[in-house]
């Protein structure tokens, strides 16, 4: 998947509660994708805006991470 890709399925799907690469600071109950020295991260954070330790994935390339990134907004889509 390409970040053109992912944008379009946000928009179409409404997907919400996310941080795209880090648009802005940390907020409550999202999911997140980031680059960090070379690799893609995608997290949740929880109540309290903090990253939660065992939802951090990191994958070597875009595509993978873009890929889990949309599975977890779905997630949490249907959660809240």
């Amino acid at each position: 998947m390409k970040k053109l890709e992912a944008k379009e399925i946000i928009r179409k799907e409404m997907l919400k509660r996310y941080n795209w690469f880090d648009e802005h600071p940390l907020k409550e109950n999202e999911v997140g994708i980031r680059v960090d020295n070379d690799e893609w991260v995608v997290y949740v954070t929880d109540e309290r805006a903090s990253v939660v330790e065992g939802s951090i994935t990191k994958f070597n390339n875009e595509s993978d991470a873009l890929d889990n990134f949309i599975k977890r907004l779905r997630t949490e889509k249907i959660l809240f």
